[in-house]
């Protein structure tokens, strides 16, 4: 190992494997006497004064001798930044302090003289006792043992290490840019990275998405991240299409990522949700077609006679991207009529091929009421209509059950008898709108053989009597269900 002089004019040469070879202190003073002439006495006093300043003092005694008061921390810097080792030595005395760079045997620094043409390199110490040494913007070549020695006589040293670490950065000519691949074929993406520690390379997908590795034994696997600088995607499907991220990690902040593009080119195709669409007149329709391509493809609306549909007052024309080969087709036909009726086409084109879908359009009945004979249902009344005005203008569905049940009790003018037969005078044909009377049957003209008949009329309270038992044909009881019927129905109209 390298060992320092006591000291010297003329420092050693930078890489000098010893410094002692450099020093020579026996040949100096032979040179000294022969330019100080014949003088003997004064030869040998300037030669002492010189031994004793050149020499390492190692007749002091062993109570003096330097040591190491602490061990060198090892340092670890990021490139580009500055770096400081510390020496502390204690009872230097007259000894010397010195820096080598170990793995070269390259001196940096004796005492407080710089010895490398390293202009980064500087050195200082605090009361003769702490020396450092400065290495500013530290570059990867700086990576290394640094020993800082003491010049006794056995060289005393102790070393640390410094550990210059760098970032990870993505090489670019040596990684894959964005690629164009056909369904079912197969892609290589490469991705290499520089640092130090080494990065070690992640690929995930941009949106999280499981990644699909086929082995060439065809078993199938998916996962969320792959380790590794390649990463080979085999019998690709659209589904894979997408953005890939290469990551670059080495523990050093920043990591960096690079983005790679994967376009899986195929040709268009449609799905249909509904291929017949009925609907009411004066509604609006939504015809529907679900288009994937790549590239994207040109996607339109045309009609059976040819005629290309396009966004209007009539037409609504949409398309909505779902991803990145999905496009969702939307036609919306305003207030259909029956001249919209007929066959829609959704068309895709692109560069590998054109496809078309038909969805047929055609009317349905909308809801109907069943009027009542002879007059239709009025509109609902709306909340600012006044009542009165309301039942005046439209009627009301009281009315409209007194007057059919004054229309089947007109109509029922009963007589039943026999061979003389008997008859109901006029009180049969009392209206609905009268007020009812109670009141006894009219007794019958009685006839030879003849059979009595009866009358039924309504109570004060508006409900019906009890039928009186009778001896008439089977079909006689069918208008009291009838006005059972009537009655029942204006008593819910007035309840609500």
């Amino acid at each position: 190992m390298a060992a320092l002089p006591g000291t010297g004019p003329v420092p050693p040469r930078e890489g000098s494997g010893s410094l002692k070879e450099a020093q020579r202190p026996g040949k100096q003073p032979r040179s000294l006497c022969r330019r100080l002439g014949p003088s003997r006495g004064a030869t040998i006093a300037i030669a002492v004064t010189l031994l004793t300043l050149l020499m390492p003092p190692n007749n002091l005694g062993a109570a003096f001798q330097p040591e190491f008061a602490e061990p060198i921390v090892n340092l670890t810097v990021p490139v580009g930044r500055d770096a400081t080792f510390t020496c502390v030595v204690s009872h230097l005395g007259g000894y010397r302090v010195g820096w080598v760079k170990a793995d070269t045997k390259a001196i940096q620094a004796i005492h407080d003289h710089v010895i490398t043409h390293n202009p980064r390199v500087s050195v200082s110490h605090n009361d003769q006792s702490t020396w450092n040494l400065h290495v500013r913007s530290v570059q990867e070549e700086d990576r290394g043992l640094y020993m800082c020695q003491i010049n006794t006589d056995p060289m005393k040293s102790q070393m640390g290490h410094l550990d210059v670490v760098v970032p990870p950065d993505i090489i670019n000519e040596e990684t894959s840019g964005d690629v164009m691949v056909p369904e079912g074929g197969t892609v290589k993406l490469t991705c290499h990275a520089r640092g130090y520690p080494v990065p070690h390379v992640l690929w995930r997908r941009e949106d999280n998405a499981d990644i699909v590795i086929r082995e060439p034994s065809g078993v199938k696997t998916k996962v969320s991240t792959y380790q590794g600088e390649v990463l080979r995607l085999a019998k690709i499907t659209r589904s894979e299409m997408g953005a890939y991220l290469c990551i670059a990690s080495n523990g050093i902040p920043p990591s960096v990522s690079k983005r790679i593009m994967v376009n899986v080119h195929f040709h268009p195709v449609i799905q249909v949700p509904n291929q017949l669409v009925g609907a009411p007149l004066a509604t609006d329709v939504t015809l529907e077609c679900y288009v994937e391509a790549s590239p994207k493809s040109i996607n339109y609306w045309v009609r059976e006679t040819g005629e290309m549909v396009i966004s209007s007052d009539k037409y609504d024309v949409q398309g909505v991207s779902r991803s990145m080969f999905e496009v969702r087709m939307v036609l919306v036909v305003r207030d259909f009529q029956r001249q919209d009726v007929g066959s829609y086409r959704c068309i895709a084109k692109n560069s590998l091929g054109e496809v078309e879908s038909n969805i047929r359009l055609y009317e349905i009945p909308g809801p109907t009421r069943r009027p009542s004979p002879g007059r239709l249902y009025p509109p609902p009344p709306r909340e600012d209509d006044d009542d009165e005005d309301y039942v005046e203008q439209y009627g009301s569905a009281e009315q409209e059950v007194e007057e059919e049940l004054s229309n089947t009790v007109a109509e029922r003018a009963p007589s039943r008898g026999g061979g003389g037969g008997g008859s109901v005078g006029g009180q049969g044909r009392q209206s609905a709108h009268q007020t009812p009377q109670h009141h006894t049957p009219a007794t019958p003209s009685r006839g030879g053989g003849g059979s009595s008949g009866s009358r039924h009329s309504l109570s004060t309270d508006g409900q019906i009597p009890s039928p009186p038992h009778s001896s008439a044909a089977p079909g006689a009881g069918a208008p009291g269900l009838l006005l059972l019927l009537l009655f029942s129905r204006l008593w819910l109209c007035r309840a609500l």
